[in-house]
């Protein structure tokens, strides 16, 4: 069976959880010589030397459009290559118009894994502008026609059909992201942390995800400076969605840094090395995600053996299990899509309030940690997500059959 997958994100571009989920998949996909599977990727930007993996750029006559525009542009760039394909597999709005083009014009079917969702993401139109309604648009007409959608949990399960009430339910499917414990670890790297200006003596708050809107780190920038004194604040956070949001958060380290020593902000992209280190080495790790249908970081951070403390939103009370592997901060939130708190303040003072509790009691957030790994090594293995997406294809086929 070949089947062609389609993402924007791909080794070496990578710069979120979709990009980590398509990798990993693929990888696990190809190892498992039961499934009998000819995996080839099609994915977005710079040539690579992978076998089995092509790369498509933006189209010189789109080179200034709007972004939304290029991806189409893109997209229409793969779609005759997946020619010869049993299935095709898409992977967040980026790739779902090549999947669904493809779908129709190869006459075979087109499975989407949703990482996210554009309705519950309004705050994209601050960076599309017109084209958040081209990109809200394509998904949902690729939702619509697709012939299985995989959700990465029950959560987002849920925000899909609440989202796209004329979906079949039978037809969305629920296979969690994964993790490789052997891959991301707890690791001892003392220079890694003296690089970073981090002190291993100090207990410590680390952050990990892009500045948008989504992981909510102005909450937490917020709830900070609740924080007792010598709780350390470790940023590993860039990749602004807009400038206005990078100016907010500047503002916002730039206070905590008038108020309070040990305040590290590290905004280029770091190995894994270096970041398995700091997470190893965190008393804990802070997800203030407003959005979140399910949240890799939270398993790599457990992988690392970081005790979590995370909003209880989306697919994230699927990971993180409250009192065990970590704490769970209530949100009640505003339906109309933009996951925004009714009440802010309530939500900074609840976050501030938990990190202190687990940030002031390390042995309780060293149990946190140990069961944090433990659980993502029990149950949430690439290989398990790779069999399952494996029988999805299967079925599809034989129900065509």
């Amino acid at each position: 069976m070949r089947v062609d997958i389609v993402t924007k994100e791909y080794p070496p571009e990578i710069y979120g959880g979709a990009g980590v989920h398509v990798a990993e998949l693929v990888k696990a996909m190809r190892q498992d010589a039961s499934a009998a599977l000819d995996v080839r990727v099609r994915a977005f930007g710079a040539e690579r030397d992978e076998s089995g993996t092509s790369s498509y750029a933006v189209p010189a006559e789109l080179a200034g459009a709007n972004p939304a525009i290029q991806t189409l542009g893109t997209d229409l760039a793969i779609v005759s290559d997946v020619a010869g394909a049993d299935v095709v597999h898409s992977h967040t709005w980026y790739a779902n118009f090549a999947g669904h083009v493809a779908s129709l014009l190869h006459g075979i079917p087109h499975v989407i894994t949703a990482h996210s969702l554009e309705p519950l993401r309004p705050w994209k139109a601050e960076q599309l502008g017109g084209g958040y309604a081209v990109s809200s648009f394509i998904e949902r007409s690729a939702y619509a026609s697709a012939a299985a959608i995989v959700a990465v949990s029950d959560g987002m399960r849920s925000d899909i059909l609440r989202s796209y009430p004329e979906l079949d339910p039978g037809k969305v499917r629920v296979i969690y992201n994964g993790i490789d414990v052997q891959e991301w670890h707890p690791v001892d790297d003392p220079a890694v942390l003296a690089k970073h200006g981090i002190d291993p003596s100090r207990p410590s708050v680390v952050f990990v995800g892009r500045i948008t809107r989504q992981k909510g780190l102005p909450y937490f920038l917020r709830a900070a400076e609740r924080l007792p004194s010598d709780v350390q604040l470790v940023l590993c956070a860039g990749a602004p969605d807009t400038p206005q949001i990078m100016e907010e958060v500047q503002g916002l380290v730039r206070g905590l840094q008038s108020t309070r020593e040990g305040v590290v902000w590290i905004e280029e992209f770091l190995p894994r090395h270096e970041l398995c280190t700091i997470l190893g080495q965190a008393t804990a790790f802070v997800c203030p995600s407003i959005y979140e249908p399910l949240g890799i970081v939270n398993l790599e951070a457990m992988a690392c053996g970081a005790a979590v403390v995370a909003t209880a939103t989306g697919g994230i009370p699927e990971v993180v299990v409250d009192g065990v592997t970590g704490r769970l901060v209530p949100i009640d939130q505003a339906d109309d899509g933009t996951g925004t708190p009714h009440d802010p303040e309530r939500f900074v003072a609840d976050l501030a309030a938990t990190l202190t509790e687990v940030a002031t009691d390390p042995e309780a957030a060293e149990r946190y940690g140990q069961a944090g790994r433990e659980r993502a090594a029990r149950d949430f293995s690439w290989a398990t997500i790779a069999e399952q997406t494996a029988a999805l294809y299967a079925e599809l086929l034989a129900g065509d059959k």
